[in-house]
């Protein structure tokens, strides 16, 4: 799909412009995002019609309009073509997630990893999400581990609804257990103790939040999955050397080891989104 974009735009831009736009857009659902450079700024709409015309599953398309920012972790979108609405339905590893583009964190680009981490949960296991979004990570889990108990902690209100709303939606509310808080407040006074593993997918801000992961953890200890953005020549070396030494130092105060880590996509130029797998000792 990325490389059908300027496949399709080359019969409605000239060669020059269709060049400059970006071959890569995130569809979620039946809503399309679309970043559009400024210098294409006044040809919006007729790209966003070309979308609709060739991607049969599209009903609207979103131009971002700003990056992603603030405690939320949403993104200002501008409604360009179509149906003028922010919510759908998207499906992944035979689950069916409620999702509003505009009012809570989501990424469709994490499947593989959401389905890697999945498969590792144990049975019996307790789970602690810090940064749970609309709870595809916890849904995933419990629908693939009947009898794991995961906590799908969140401070953004809409995403919590959203969660609570999809946990029942695929039949997981037994299990899924969400939590409109701050991460760090919710771990100290509520889930202190209790986690055999902790995923922290906040990659711009994980290593603030270490201490708290840590403290989710059972007395005896158990796993965290640490994400983080590093900086490396290429997809090896940010597994190979990067990404492990972040995690080794962002875990540097705990009796740990870094268990595996695992490149899950580029961000930038050279800068990967990378997931640690850190196991922890008390």
């Amino acid at each position: 799909m990325p490389h059908m974009l300027k496949n399709v735009l080359a019969g409605v831009l000239p060669a020059e412009e269709a060049s400059q736009v970006y071959s890569a857009f995130d569809q979620v659902g039946d809503i399309v995002i679309i970043k559009i450079p400024d210098s294409l700024a006044s040809k919006k709409q007729v790209i966003a019609e070309a979308i609709l015309a060739n991607v049969k599953t599209a009903k609207a398309v979103f131009a971002q309009a700003s990056a992603v920012k603030g405690d939320y972790r949403i993104r200002e979108l501008e409604f360009v073509a179509g149906e003028n609405r922010t919510v759908t339905e998207y499906r992944e590893h035979g689950c069916r997630f409620k999702v509003d583009v505009a009012r809570a964190y989501f990424s469709p680009r994490l499947s593989t990893e959401r389905q890697r981490i999945a498969g590792l949960v144990q049975d019996n296991e307790t789970v602690v999400n810090m940064f749970a979004g609309v709870g595809t990570y916890s849904i995933i889990i419990a629908k693939a581990v009947k009898t794991c108990k995961v906590y799908s902690v969140d401070s953004n209100p809409v995403a919590n609804y959203l969660c609570i709303e999809n946990a029942r939606l695929n039949k997981v509310a037994d299990r899924v257990v969400p939590v409109c808080a701050d991460a760090t407040e919710a771990i100290k006074t509520q889930l202190a103790g209790v986690a055999d593993r902790v995923i922290m997918p906040l990659p711009e801000r994980a290593r603030e939040f270490v201490g708290p992961a840590v403290l989710a953890l059972k007395e005896r200890g158990g796993v965290v999955h640490y994400f983080a953005h590093v900086k490396a020549d290429g997809k090896q070396k940010a597994r190979e050397e990067a990404g492990a030494r972040d995690a080794a130092e962002a875990f540097a105060p705990y009796s740990c080891e870094i268990m595996e880590t695992t490149v899950v996509r580029e961000v930038g130029p050279r800068v990967y989104q990378i997931v640690a797998d850190v196991k922890i000792t008390k």
